[in-house]
C-alpha cells in the first residue's frame, strides 16, 4: 500500500464557505402561516421546500418580492415552492 501525506490541521483554511449556516424547512404553502414568518426563515439562512396547496402566485404575493429584494431565491418545481436565501443558488442544471 502506498503512503500519502494528509495535512488536516491546515484542511479548514482550505474549505470555501466553512461557515454553513441555516437549515432544510418543510412546510405547506396554503396561506395559513403569515408571510412574515417565511421572510424570517429565509433571513435566518433556511432553505424552504414548501408543498403547495392553492394558486402559487397568490400564495406567495406576500413574500416573493421581499425574498428576491434579499437576494434569495425562488422556484416552482413540480408541486413544490423552493425558497432559498442569499448565498444559496437552486441548482438546475439537471433539470434539462
Amino acid at each position: 500500500m502506498s503512503e500519502f501525506d494528509l495535512d488536516l490541521r491546515n484542511a479548514e483554511s482550505h474549505i470555501e464557505n466553512a461557515e454553513i449556516r441555516g437549515d432544510v424547512v418543510l412546510g405547506v404553502l396554503d396561506g395559513s402561516t403569515e408571510p412574515a414568518e417565511w421572510v424570517r426563515n429565509v433571513r435566518e439562512g433556511n432553505v424552504l421546500v414548501l408543498s403547495v396547496h392553492g394558486d402559487l402566485n397568490k400564495l406567495a404575493a406576500g413574500f416573493a418580492r421581499e425574498v428576491k429584494d434579499m437576494g434569495g431565491q425562488l422556484m416552482h418545481f413540480r408541486k413544490f415552492l423552493v425558497v432559498s436565501p442569499p448565498g444559496v443558488d437552486i441548482d438546475t442544471d439537471r433539470l434539462r
